[in-house]
């Protein structure tokens, strides 16, 4: 895979986690309402501080297990299966529209703080975050790693540019009080992204597959 590559694919699957309803999208939207635009933008910015030094501790205290294609292989199935789990609940949450920009949506009257610890902590102590870094994240770095540092560093710019991207947009829309897009149209996206992850697990697992053979 090129470095383009690395950006496009890295930028698509973090896009396309950040678009799945869940507690940073919540504290997103909650935000916007309270603070305004700026909300999205912090508290991505504590979400990158907690990925930055994942992707660090990733790169130098696992690039001896990198270069061996047992375990290689293992971490590319892993976070193939993974992925593919995540693009077809992707896809059947879009089809049967489950997944609503609105719904996530709290007025609890609760202080948002510091947004930007606010986005360290949610993540932090989200399973399905830690669970995405410990699969489809490690072998996300094992890939970049190939190009050196400089692959990781593509990497993680394409990867947390879609979440600023995302929630930025978010909060600009909420903090007007007004829904960037339809339900049905956000439905739309996530079953093509769900798609797009379903694909891109074949390259995980095909590539991990291939390792364990030593091709």
């Amino acid at each position: 895979m090129f470095l383009w590559g690395i950006f496009i694919s890295a930028f698509i699957i973090g896009f396309s986690g950040a678009l799945m309803p869940g507690p940073m999208l919540g504290i997103t939207i909650n935000g916007s309402l309270k603070k305004g635009w700026k909300a999205g933008p912090l508290i991505v910015l504590g979400h990158g501080i907690l990925e930055i030094i994942l992707v660090i501790t990733m790169t130098f205290g696992l690039k001896d297990l990198f270069a061996n294609k047992t375990v290689a292989g293992v971490i590319g199935l892993i976070g193939g299966a993974f992925l593919a789990w995540m693009g077809y609940g992707m896809i059947k949450s879009g089809i049967g529209k489950s997944v609503s920009l609105e719904s996530q949506r709290t007025d609890n009257g609760t202080e948002m703080g510091n947004l930007v610890l606010t986005g360290i902590i949610v993540c932090a102590t989200n399973p399905y975050f830690i669970l995405w870094w410990a699969s489809t994240g490690v072998e996300s770095v094992r890939q970049s790693y190939v190009f050196g540092l400089f692959g990781v560093l593509v990497f993680f710019i394409g990867h947390i540019l879609s979440d600023f991207v995302w929630y930025s947009a978010i909060s600009i829309a909420f903090s007007g009080g007004k829904k960037l897009i339809s339900d049905t149209i956000y439905s739309w996206i996530v079953i093509l992204l769900g798609l797009f992850l379903v694909a891109f697990s074949i390259y995980f697992i095909g590539s991990g597959w291939k390792m364990l053979l030593g091709m």
